[in-house]
């Protein structure tokens, strides 16, 4: 089973890294980091750069593809680089995944048309431009599709596939090991319970907006 995790400049870290660490321990599993070209690929702060072992040139037929979001997706829409990919091994995938706004880029390639999807909440309203059913679930199946909502859902839709691949004692060992047990400092995570000015200031600013 090889999994792959696409890279591109800007992305978000944590989505790609909350996939991969609930994944990584898949039994028969090769976890891979690909790009567009090998090697270091810079997240949206520039600060921290994660390598990508192969292109996409050299994967082809992995079983699971999981593409993060992060302010880079919106250079993506048009990058035939990476949509081509995404279209070609998603004829023989047994999943695609995607955390945040990888979601877009999985529309964008025309792979989730009339499908239910979620993504960050400031870009729910974008995937129903392009023609996907947006819902503001955290992880949303589709058939093989498997969409998660903003940044840190991306542990829960890992935990989530994990146990459908493997069962559920693998994803509870998983998460135990994790010591994954989310209790935030603040009831703050998401646009029903934040702050109103909080809310309206991100969706004003956001490159989403209208």
């Amino acid at each position: 089973m090889q999994i792959a995790i696409a890279l591109y400049e800007r992305f978000t870290v944590l989505d790609a890294i909350g996939p991969y660490q609930t994944l990584v321990n898949l039994p028969g599993a090769e976890t891979v980091l690909v790009a567009e070209q090998a090697g270091p690929v810079r997240d949206d702060n520039g600060s921290l750069a994660l390598v990508a072992d192969q292109s996409f040139a050299e994967v082809q037929r992995p079983d699971i593809v999981v593409v993060p979001g992060g302010p880079g997706q919106s250079d993506q829409m048009e990058n035939e680089a990476l949509l081509g990919w995404l279209r070609t091994v998603d004829a023989t995938t047994t999943w695609t995944t995607s955390v945040c706004t990888g979601s877009l880029a999985l529309a964008a390639a025309g792979l989730l048309k009339g499908r239910r999807a979620t993504s960050h909440w400031l870009a729910l309203a974008e995937l129903d431009r392009l023609g996907v059913e947006s819902t503001g679930e955290r992880v949303v199946f589709d058939g093989k599709y498997v969409t998660a909502a903003g940044v840190s859902a991306g542990i829960d839709m890992g935990l989530t596939l994990a146990g459908r691949i493997a069962g559920d004692e693998h994803a509870q060992t998983v998460q135990l090991l994790a010591e994954y047990d989310p209790q935030p400092p603040y009831d703050a995570g998401s646009p029903e319970k934040a702050p109103a000015h909080l809310v309206a200031k991100f969706r004003e600013g956001s490159r989403f907006a209208q």
